[in-house]
C-alpha cells in the first residue's frame, strides 16, 4: 500500500509543540466534584496538556454503567476552565457530536466501537463538516488498519485537519497479560502510511491494569508515538468504570516522571557513523537471507514437481511438526524468541504450500 494523502495540520501548531502530548483524566465524568477534583491535582503537576473524562461510555453489556451523559459535559468543561486545560471526550454518534459543540468541548475523540462502523463515522462526519476541532480517531477494536484508515480518511474529507490517531490495542482471543493486544506492527504500518499524521498511544486500555501501563507507555514513546491518553481518577477504587486500570493523579506523576523520553534525531557525527555501520550490515545480512529464501523457495518448487511425479499429496504434517520442533528448539539455544521464529516459519510454510499447489495445478512456476 502506498502513503495515504491527508490534509493535516503540522502537529506542532495545535497538539503540542512539547513531546509528548498526555492527554488524562477519569474513565467516566461521575460528579462535578470527582472531575473538578481530579482537574485540579492533574493540573498541580504542569505535565497533562489535555483534561479527558467520558460521558457516553458504550457497555458489553447492559445494566453497566454508561456514562452520566449529556449533563456532565457542563461538568467537565467547567473543570477545564477551571484548572486552564482544554477538555476532551469520546463521540459515537451526530448527537453526541452536536451536544459536545454545543458546550464547547475542545477536542473529541472516536473510540474503537464506533471506528469499527464507517455508517456511524459517516455520521459524525457529516456533523463536523465546516467545523473547526480536532479529532483523534482511536484504532477499531478488530485488527483491521484499513478500517482505521478509512475512519481517518472520512473524517479528514469533511475538512477537518486537525487529526490524529490512537493505538489503544486490540480484541484477541489469544491469552495476554493486556486487556487489549497491543499488536505493536498495525500503529507502526499506519505511521509508515500517514507519516505526518500525530500518533498517540492509550496504555490504560491496553494494559487493562495498573501494574502494566508503565511499560506499554514507555514502549509506545520508544517508538515515535506523539503522546499518551491515561486515565486518572481522583479515587480509582470508587470508579464506575474501568477501575483496575486507572491511576490516581499522584500515580501518573510518578509514571510520566520515569519515562524515558529519546531523541529522534541527532547531529553526534560520531555516533551517526557508527549507526550507518550497523546498518549497512543489516542491509547485507537482509540481502543475504532474501538470497536464501530464493534459493530455499527454488528447492520447495523441486520437491513439489517430484511430489507431483509420484502422485504424493502436498501437506506432510510429520514432516511440518519436525521442521517446527527442529527449529525452535534451534533457536532457543542462541536466544530467538520461540514467537517469533514460530510465525516466520508458518509465513515460510505458507508460501511452500502455495509453490507446491501451484506445480501441481499447472505444471510449472
Amino acid at each position: 500500500m502506498s502513503k495515504i494523502a491527508l490534509n493535516i495540520l503540522d502537529k506542532t501548531t495545535w497538539l503540542t509543540k512539547n513531546q509528548p502530548c498526555i492527554i488524562s483524566g477519569p474513565c467516566s465524568v461521575e460528579s462535578p466534584e470527582q472531575v473538578l477534583s481530579t482537574a485540579q491535582l492533574l493540573a498541580e503537576n504542569g505535565k497533562v496538556n489535555v483534561l479527558r473524562g467520558g460521558i457516553w461510555k458504550p457497555r458489553t453489556r447492559p445494566n453497566s454503567f454508561e456514562g452520566v451523559g449529556s449533563i456532565g459535559l457542563k461538568w467537565l468543561k467547567e473543570a477545564g476552565v477551571a484548572v486552564g486545560l482544554p477538555v476532551a471526550t469520546e463521540v459515537a454518534n451526530a448527537q453526541h457530536v452536536e451536544a459536545c459543540l454545543k458546550n464547547g468541548i475542545d477536542l473529541l475523540w472516536i473510540g474503537a466501537r464506533t471506528t469499527v462502523n464507517p455508517f456511524s463515522v459517516q455520521e459524525i462526519a457529516e456533523v463536523l463538516r465546516g467545523v473547526d476541532i480536532p479529532v483523534l480517531i482511536k484504532n477499531p477494536i478488530n485488527p483491521d488498519l484499513n478500517l482505521w484508515i478509512g475512519a481517518i480518511e472520512r473524517i479528514n474529507a469533511v475538512g477537518i485537519n486537525k487529526i490524529g490517531a490512537i493505538h489503544r490495542g486490540f480484541s484477541s482471543f489469544d491469552k495476554s497479560s493486556y486487556r487489549n493486544a497491543p499488536m505493536w506492527e498495525l500503529p507502526i504500518e499506519l505511521k509508515m502510511l500517514c507519516p505526518d499524521l500525530p500518533l498517540l498511544c492509550d496504555p490504560s486500555h491496553i494494559a487493562g491494569s495498573k501494574d502494566l501501563i508503565q511499560q506499554v507507555a514507555q514502549k509506545a514513546l520508544d517508538m515515535e508515538m506523539d503522546g499518551l491518553m491515561i486515565e486518572t481518577h481522583v479515587n480509582p477504587a470508587e470508579a464506575k468504570s474501568d477501575a483496575d486500570q486507572q491511576l490516581t493523579p499522584k500515580q501518573l506523576v510518578d509514571l510520566l516522571n520515569h519515562l524515558t523520553i529519546r531523541d529522534k534525531l541527532v547531529s553526534d557525527t560520531e555516533f551517526i557513523s557508527h549507526l550507518e555501520q550497523l546498518r549497512l550490515i543489516i542491509d547485507e545480512l537482509d540481502e543475504e537471507l532474501i538470497n536464501k529464501f530464493a534459493s530455499r523457495m527454488a528447492i520447495i518448487e523441486k520437491i513439489g514437481t517430484y511430489k507431483k511425479d509420484h502422485n504424493i499429496t502436498i501437506l506432510q504434517i510429520e514432516r511440518w511438526e519436525q521442521i517446527l520442533k527442529n527449529r525452535l528448539f534451534i533457536a532457543q539455544k542462541v536466544g530467538l524468541s520461540n514467537d517469533f521464529i514460530r510465525k516466520m516459519l508458518e509465513l515460510i510454510h505458507q508460501e511452500s504450500i502455495r509453490i507446491q499447489a501451484k506445480v501441481m495445478n499447472n505444471g510449472e512456476k
